[in-house]
């Protein structure tokens, strides 16, 4: 992975003692919240119901075990011995106090890590794929491009004050697994016919109070003339995104405002202004490419006697690796997906022995590497087939050997009212009260891939609007009430669900899903997902059902 430099090192160091002298300042009455409150957004602190809520950027979904650790030890030493793992590919520790805020980012700087940018109108941590350098699907390592966006936008002077927060993510296979459409900015590389690297740009695509999936707007940039591009499109959005209106101002309300073609049209324009000087030279990008050089695996065959002879001697085992493990690129070895979604547990959570446990794995076994998935799990990247077993028995012991991923009970949700000020409704006990109810695994399997995706509120930081089942939570006359829509994706088929009907109270919400899955069981054709058969027939018949007893 990228290792930081003199110079990063510095600068993060002199942030965390700029950012200790605020704090104190503000402790000591000197300055106001409202005068405080710019100066910790930027450094990623919030205030939430309870308590301050610390965000720490995690670049691309990015770590090695001794970050792992100190992300561990600050759960322990600061926090209630847990982090919570968002969508962003970041973590969130929900019950921080103001006074112990500098000695948190005093540790983050001494392993490369910040919270810088997790707030604000600025470019916001950079997603991508969590399966990067390990998958076989992919053209190139979208690792090298997320770090030189990162690089390139940190503190940038032009993009520090947008309009709105902006994010970006970059997907390397024709599987998205970053649900790219979805972004500000979704760049999915692509490969001309006569092997010059590239991207397709996709802009205006967003969730929350108006969702849309963004539209191309450029089929193939040359990789070599990403930043200027991207400074094109900034400086359009700079110019003319809504300043005067907080929820009309992310680009996808330009976007759809201008349309797809002018906007295009517009940047295009800027782009020819900007020119070649905009771009990073081929030595910087060479650069940043020697710090994601392949791995050292040993070569090995695509078959190992002591994974088979597990699965066979051990059912758990074998439905683990069916569901959790995804071919690696190199013989002899798998990509190892950690679910965070055990059955009663709140989504995303990892306990700090658990962060310990899992960095002690990828030093044993994984070749000091550990991801962050946009779906709230982690990622050991390369595994040994031969040590699976031993990785699983590992993982079952620390309770995060949940056989689940992708099933119905891999669930999105977003902290929800039991922790943010912004929600409407809890998200988490709903999430709870569905794996519950589906945790017999048989039944889990038999319905196959099914991704529900649960917010608290419009914002829509849960991502409902991409759901295979969306659940949205309203508030009604001080009752929380939820919102189902149906046929989501936030994959690269990427669509909007289409609300199913009247809002649920919480108590009908579980049950609810229980009906829509037995429609889908008795409706669907061959191998249809819940997903092709909700597109196949409308969501006429699972409105039926749910709502039968209402007629």
């Amino acid at each position: 992975m990228y290792q930081y430099d003199t110079l990063d090192k510095e600068f993060l160091a002199d942030r965390a003692a700029e950012f200790r002298e605020q704090v104190g300042r503000r402790l000591a009455g000197e300055i106001t919240e409202d005068q405080f409150k710019m100066t910790r957004l930027m450094n990623g602190l919030y205030l939430q119901l309870h308590a301050y809520m610390l965000r720490v950027a995690i670049p691309y979904g990015s770590l090695n075990p001794v970050q792992l650790r100190a992300l561990a030890q600050i759960g322990r030493t600061y926090d209630k011995g847990y982090g919570h793992f968002t969508t962003r590919q970041n973590l969130q520790f929900h019950w921080i106090k103001l006074a112990d805020a500098p000695a948190i980012l005093d540790a983050l700087a001494a392993v490369d890590m910040h919270a810088i940018q997790t707030s604000g109108n600025c470019i916001r941590n950079v997603t991508a794929d969590p399966y990067a350098g390990a998958t076989a699907e992919e053209i190139d390592d979208p690792r090298v491009w997320s770090e030189a966006i990162r690089q390139w936008s940190s503190l940038h002077p032009e993009f520090s004050f947008l309009p709105r927060k902006f994010k970006i993510a970059i997907t390397a296979s024709a599987k998205d697994r970053t649900a790219a459409k979805v972004h500000d900015i979704g760049l999915m590389v692509r490969r001309a016919r006569d092997g010059t690297l590239g991207f397709e740009v996709i802009v205006g695509g967003g969730l929350g109070r108006t969702p849309y999936v963004g539209p191309t707007i450029r089929e193939f940039l040359p990789a070599n003339r990403l930043f200027s591009y991207l400074e094109a499109v900034l400086r359009v959005y700079n110019r003319h995104g809504r300043r005067d209106n907080s929820y009309k101002a992310r680009i996808k309300i330009l976007v759809a405002a201008l349309g797809a073609e002018e906007f295009a049209r517009q940047v295009e324009a800027e782009w020819e202004k900007v020119g070649a000087a905009g771009d990073l030279p081929d030595t910087e990008i060479a650069r940043i490419r020697g710090a994601f050089a392949p791995t050292s695996f040993d070569t090995l065959v695509n078959r190992s006697e002591a994974f088979e002879e597990a699965k066979a001697a051990d059912p758990i085992f074998a439905r683990w690796a069916r569901n959790n493990l995804r071919p690696h690129k190199r013989p002899g070895y798998s990509i190892v997906e950690i679910s965070l979604k055990g059955i009663g547990d709140t989504p995303g959570d990892a306990t700090s022995d658990q962060m310990d446990l899992v960095a002690d794995l990828a030093e044993r076994y994984g070749q000091d590497d550990i991801r962050v998935t946009h779906e709230q799990n982690l990622v050991l990247p390369h595994v040994k087939l031969d040590d699976l077993a031993v990785v699983h028995a590992e993982l079952r012991r620390a309770g995060l050997a949940t056989p689940n991923v992708n099933l119905i009970s891999d669930i999105i949700a977003c902290p929800g009212l039991d922790y943010c000020a912004l929600a409407n409704a809890r998200a988490i006990p709903i999430a709870q009260d569905i794996a519950r109810k589906f945790e017999n695994q048989d039944r889990a399997e038999l319905i196959g891939e099914l991704k529900i995706k649960i917010s608290g509120c419009i914002n829509a930081c849960g991502h409902h609007h991409i759901g295979h089942i969306g659940i949205l939570g309203v508030d009604k006359k001080g009752e929380e009430f939820y919102q189902l829509t149906l046929g989501g994706s936030g994959a690269e088929d990427a669509a909007v669900g289409s609300m199913l009907g009247p809002a649920l109270p919480a108590n009908r919400v579980a049950e609810a899903i229980d009906v829509l899955v037995d429609v889908y069981l008795r409706e669907r054709q061959g191998e249809e997902r819940f997903l092709d058969t909700v597109r196949r027939t409308g969501v006429a018949p699972f409105k039926e059902a749910v709502y039968a007893d209402a007629h």
